[in-house]
């Protein structure tokens, strides 16, 4: 833990939903969700408007929809999303040369590289809400929430007390003041079965977790987990800021739109999501000892299940045979909704490398599985951007039995007149940035 509060931690605000609302001008102030919007869907973002209705980050779209059935229901546009968080990053990498970004809408900037006259609060205050000011001024809108404190853990949970766009700086030695009445769960890694096991030896905040001794802590959740508790609660915490962050895991899933019921069917598909996976390791030069699977079954219960190899791998045999015998000790008589594959503990070496080559374990090849992943349907998909040869840009209102219904506007109109058209309407394209940067004629 740092003398000064010189860590910040900025978490831009309901991200993909408030990029929606800036682009659509129609929907500020609306609820609106952003994720999966068939029944396989899943949630991405909700805006604060949701929010009020019980609509969270990982409901499923359909309780999401029973929740705030009014809500506008978008899937993703990762180009918007990337494009705001571009300019961000490098508002925050223009203040510091030690920015690391955790995604693309929250990043920790340690500002004792900052060139600051002084770290005194104050100071940092000042500089924090000049930076907020940025972001919203070139991002044409959107908030940040910063929090500022002696160490990662304290900016993290700085950021989340005054949501959204909000600036709460801790100052130093008032870290477990702050702390104590908060509930465990505000720990980093303490998610529901850790809280459960908690809760049941009569630990329910930070407070009662500072009183607890190491030993037992080891006893109730294992030595590496209650030695990190132990040291968090009393706000212990020494991690650097790291402007390049390692690749941590490689993976691949898909979500179904029926319910996955074959085994044969289940192993193939994650035979091919090895395949992928193994050759993003070889593209990158890495190799990995850990093979996780994740099932995701048709009650929405999701069930991870791993398998730690003496020595990494970039084999998509290798990792394809593991992942089919974690899979056999999975009950999926119900139905599975997702699959996934990913390897982690990366290296960047394999142990044949240290004795030459060897030839790779051959893997028949299955046939390709007949089925449709949700990401993959093709179409109008709500809050997709479009062009339209008379009225120009807008995005897609909603869309089915041979219709595509539009809004025409973009972040630089007021709210624009609504049209339906036929879903083969040849006036009507898929709209990208790059066209525009291009000059090329619309997609088709």
């Amino acid at each position: 833990m740092r003398a000064h509060a010189s860590v910040l931690h900025l978490d831009l605000d309901a991200f993909f939903a408030a990029v929606e609302q800036r682009d659509k001008p129609s929907l500020r102030g609306k609820p609106v969700v952003v994720g999966g919007v068939g029944g396989r869907g899943v949630v991405a973002t909700a805006s604060y408007e949701a929010r009020k209705y019980g609509v969270r980050s990982a409901m499923s779209t359909r309780e999401a929809r029973s929740r705030c059935p009014h809500a506008a229901f978008l899937t993703g546009r990762f180009h918007a999303y990337r494009d705001a968080s571009t300019i961000v990053m490098g508002l925050l990498r223009a203040a510091s040369p030690l920015v690391e970004p955790l995604s693309l809408d929250e990043a920790f900037v340690d500002l004792e590289a900052a060139g600051l006259p002084d770290l005194e609060v104050p100071t940092v205050t000042a500089f924090a809400q000049e930076l907020r000011e940025r972001v919203r001024d070139q991002t044409e809108g959107l908030t940040a929430s910063v929090g500022i404190g002696t160490s990662k853990f304290i900016a993290k949970v700085a950021s989340d007390l005054d949501k959204p766009d909000g600036l709460v700086v801790v100052a130093p030695g008032t870290e477990q003041e702050l702390l104590r009445p908060m509930h465990v769960s505000v720990i980093p890694g303490v998610g529901p079965v850790t809280v459960e096991r908690l809760r049941r030896a009569g630990i329910h905040t930070v407070a009662d977790l500072e009183a607890v001794s190491l030993e037992e802590l080891v006893r109730l959740v294992g030595n590496a987990h209650g030695s990190g508790l132990f040291a968090l609660a009393r706000a212990e915490d020494d991690r650097t800021v790291e402007p390049e962050r390692e690749t941590k895991s490689v993976s691949s899933e898909g979500t179904y739109d029926t319910d996955l019921t074959d085994r044969a069917l289940m192993e193939q598909l994650l035979t091919r999501q090895a395949r992928e996976v193994a050759a993003r390791l070889s593209k990158q030069g890495l190799s990995g000892r850990t093979v996780t699977i994740k099932v995701r079954l048709h009650d929405f219960t999701t069930l991870n299940r791993s398998t730690t190899l003496p020595s990494p791998t970039d084999s998509g045999a290798t990792i394809a045979r593991l992942a089919r015998g974690l899979l056999a000790d999975l009950d999926t008589s119900g139905g599975v909704r997702l699959l996934g594959v990913g390897v982690s503990g990366l290296a960047d070496w394999i142990q044949e490398d240290l004795f030459g080559e060897t030839e790779q374990e051959e893997e028949p090849e299955a046939p390709e599985p007949e089925i449709v992943r949700s990401r993959d349907r093709p179409g109008w998909a709500p809050g997709m951007d479009v062009v339209h040869d008379e009225m120009g840009r807008g995005w897609v209102w909603g869309a089915g039995r041979g219709v595509v219904t539009v809004r025409f506007e973009t972040a630089q109109t007021p709210a624009g007149p609504v049209r339906s058209y036929a879903d083969d309407d040849p006036h009507l394209h898929h709209w990208r940035p790059e066209q525009a940067e291009a000059g090329a004629p619309p997609e088709e």
